[in-house]
């Protein structure tokens, strides 16, 4: 490339055309060493000090950032950050365990060993791992399915019927350890085999969808409580529907007294949160406005005895101390496999991407497959101390990042309030009415409401993600939030689907000294060369539109590809009856002749011919007889001449500029005629599959024989290599036909044109481009 002048940004190019073979030349290629089986397994088991460091850290990554931690940058960030955020997994862990239909004393150990484990395996700084709403509404409805309170019907002492919650609370919390298990081992297997990029088949809006859906789940859970009623319990499709219903049947059966609590805490909460977020910039941490209604509710309770008096549900018992470790039974992992999987994935992809927004937010990196490992890791392990399926939360990790919080050590300091809590003072919460832990849930919901916002933004700029949130949140609003979840994933792999069974098609011009080439539709400076159509889809061509490429191809070429062969196949089968009449014709001829000669002969006479040799011969050479070695030239196809154009060339713009900007009357004649060169532009092309490579070879095989080149530009390395292996070329599909780009393509055709109509030996010029 050589500089013309900076000042104006033009710049001149100087080079011959070229195709691929020529391009292997210039660019050098190589063929490259591929490592083979053997030699792979030997370098894997290649065992080093080095190597074994490397695999260390990048297993536990807390070996790699521990020691280089800095006590005076990070010290105190880490201590405010952890004891805020200790803060709040109190109330909300007791919050979310009512959500799985666990007791309230479950979702503390879930904030406590969980968060452990990851500060260990982790690779973010700033999330917060543990309860989460849409998790803990998963599991339970996993846990109320498996242990429904109609198995646990007893008799009571006056006659009435009664729930052994005891049995069942046992029953779910079995459940629930086998559901985090299989969670988190589903989570291991995919992190190990590298299959972190799962998470990019749920898209933004399929989650953002979700998790909205599943607020509404979570809020219809949670009426019970702040109206202290007591609704039929329903499961599958619809459910939160009929659970709806039925909640506001028994509306005349509210219990004030729990209705005035739920009222009273949960405008302190609006106010106290609202409050928080005015004034963020000037308060040092925010006001721990849960825990501080969590202690007054208590307390309250408590010394005015409101659930003997009133009949307010509370929590009850809180066991102080750790329990033992115990083994999830295995005998759940089959009822609950599809479930599992389920939740794995959401909280996988809720984790990801908070995980990922802060990583770029502060400029680290996050390991995808790590962060599947570590939360597998910390639902696995956790499960067998009675902990549910965990994630991170958002209202945590926001609180974590925004009050200074640098890594991971404001998660160990956050578990250490919750280890005292539930060592020390878990007891003292015994007497906390359940619609105060309602109202929490309620306000946390707030941030998953305001995605509805998503949808007048989404109508402005994509309508099929609108369309996808739309489907996530009503399948998982009717559907229930494991099969919701199914048919969002099938629908959102639909609408991908669809876009690549629908691309734009392109016939393309070129810009007027450029070697630019853009679609005509769009661009009206952009000129048609004359005889030369260029053809671009605007996605890969593969099995799902391949047939549609080659009828946007026939549409927007207009060469009717079947209508000319059908009209050469007439005139073909009208050569051979001409022949057929030929010979018939030569044949009655020849009887004639031979009678004569015969009678002649009898009568001692000479031979006389009519037909003389001359015009034998005359006839002979017009009907095209092959058996005389003669040809019908006006029947037969145009040769072609392909060669590699490296010693010759052309003014590439000069050429195209005069064909392209003939006069208006010339154009008009043109613009008639049929094209005699097709290049197919497959820069957007990133595979081929096998019916890609047949429409192609279809494609040159019927155009050719209706006397149109066709020529393939700006092939992708990847994509050259797959057409090699398929064994794409051949005498009749020449490398020479692929070339670098459409400009170089063009150029190549021109300079053939104009070679077939002068003497080659004359052309001496070269290949350059204006630009």
């Amino acid at each position: 490339m050589e500089d013309k002048d900076w000042s104006t940004g033009d710049y001149f190019v100087h080079r011959q055309i070229l195709d691929e073979l020529a391009l292997d030349t210039v660019a050098q290629k190589g063929t490259g060493s591929k490592c083979n089986l053997g030699d792979w397994l030997k370098d894997s088991l290649r065992c080093s000090v080095s190597r074994l460091r490397e695999w260390l850290l990048r297993w536990v990554p807390v070996l790699g950032w521990l020691p280089r931690y800095s006590i005076r940058d990070n010290a105190v960030g880490d201590l405010v950050s952890g004891c805020s955020v200790g803060i709040m997994h109190l109330p909300q862990g007791m919050a979310y365990a009512l959500l799985a239909s666990l007791r309230p004393v479950f979702g503390l150990y879930t904030s406590f060993y969980p968060v452990l484990i990851y500060f260990i395996f982790g690779t973010s700084r700033h999330i917060s791992i543990g309860t989460f709403a849409v998790l803990s509404i998963m599991v339970g409805s996993v846990t109320e399915r498996l242990a429904p309170d109609a198995d646990f019907i007893v008799n009571g002492t006056n006659g009435t019927l009664g729930v052994d919650l005891d049995s069942r609370d046992a029953l779910r919390v079995k459940v629930a350890c086998s559901v985090t298990v299989l969670t988190g081992i589903f989570q291991i297997l995919l992190g190990v085999i590298r299959f972190g990029f799962v998470v990019t088949y749920l898209s933004q809006p399929l989650v953002r969808g979700y998790t909205t859906g599943s607020a509404c789940h979570v809020c219809v859970s949670q009426l019970k409580y702040l109206f202290g009623v007591s609704p039929a319990r329903y499961s599958g499709p619809l459910s939160l529907i009929y659970t709806l219903v039925d909640i506001c049947g028994r509306l005349p059966q509210t219990q004030v007294p729990e209705l005035v609590v739920s009222l009273v805490s949960l405008t302190v909460l609006i106010v106290a949160k609202e409050i928080n977020n005015y004034y963020r910039k000037k308060l040092p941490v925010p006001i721990p406005i849960e825990l501080l209604v969590i202690i007054a509710a208590t307390i309250i309770t408590h010394f005015c005895e409101l659930s003997t008096k009133y009949h307010i549900d509370v929590v009850g018992e809180i066991p102080s101390g750790l329990q033992a470790p115990q083994v999830p039974e295995s005998t759940w992992f089959l009822p609950v496999i599809g479930d599992a999987f389920a939740i794995a994935i959401v909280s996988y992809a809720i984790s990801i991407s908070l995980g990922k927004t802060f990583a770029l937010k502060y400029g680290y990196k996050v390991d995808s497959n790590q962060e599947l490992v570590a939360l597998g890791l910390s639902n696995a392990v956790s499960s067998f101390f009675q902990c549910y399926s965990v994630t991170c939360s958002l209202s945590r990790s926001l609180v974590q990042e925004s009050t200074g919080g640098k890594t991971q050590v404001a998660g160990v300091i956050s578990s250490i309030i919750v280890l005292i809590t539930v060592l020390k003072i878990g007891s003292l919460f015994e007497d906390l009415p359940k619609a105060v832990l309602s109202t929490i849930v309620f306000v946390n919901l707030k941030g998953m409401f305001r995605q509805f916002m998503d949808v007048p933004l989404l109508w402005r700029t994509n309508r099929v993600d609108l369309l996808v949130w739309l489907v996530t949140f009503v399948c998982t609003i009717l559907l229930n939030l494991d099969l919701g979840l199914a048919v969002s994933i099938a629908f959102s792999m639909l609408t991908v689907i669809f876009r690549t069974q629908r691309p734009r098609y392109s016939v393309l011009g070129h810009v007027p000294g450029t070697g630019v080439y853009v679609d005509t539709a769009t661009y009206r400076g952009a000129r048609e060369i004359p005889g030369i159509k260029i053809f671009r889809s605007s996605t890969t061509v593969y099995y799902t539109n391949a047939e549609m490429y080659m009828e946007a191809l026939t549409e927007k070429s207009g060469i009717e590809i079947g209508k000319l062969l059908s009209a050469k196949k007439k005139r073909n089968e009208q050569m051979k009856r001409d022949l057929e009449k030929e010979k018939k014709k030569a044949k009655k001829e020849k009887q004639k002749q031979q009678t004569k000669w015969g009678g002649h002969q009898a009568n001692g006479g000479v031979p006389v011919t009519e037909l003389n040799e001359g015009s034998r011969k005359t006839a002979t050479e017009t009907s095209g007889n092959p058996a005389d070695g003669k040809v019908n030239w006006a029947y037969q196809h145009e040769t072609t001449m392909l060669d590699s154009d490296s010693d010759t060339g052309c003014h590439g713009d000069d050429i195209i500029s005069h064909i392209s900007g003939r006069s208006e009357e010339e154009k008009g004649r043109s613009s008639g005629a049929d094209p005699h060169s097709l290049v197919l532009d497959v820069s957007t092309s990133s595979f081929v599959d096998t019916v890609a490579i047949n429409t192609f070879k279809n494609i040159f095989r019927d155009f050719g024989e209706v006397n149109v080149d066709v020529y393939l530009a700006a092939c992708q390395a990847c994509v050259l290599e797959q057409l090699e292996t398929a064994a794409f070329f051949s005498e009749s599909i020449p490398k020479s036909r692929v070339f670098v780009t459409v400009h170089d393509a063009v150029l190549h055709i021109l300079k053939k044109k104009k070679e077939q109509q002068s003497d080659c030996s004359t052309v001496d010029v070269s290949c350059s481009t204006q630009m």
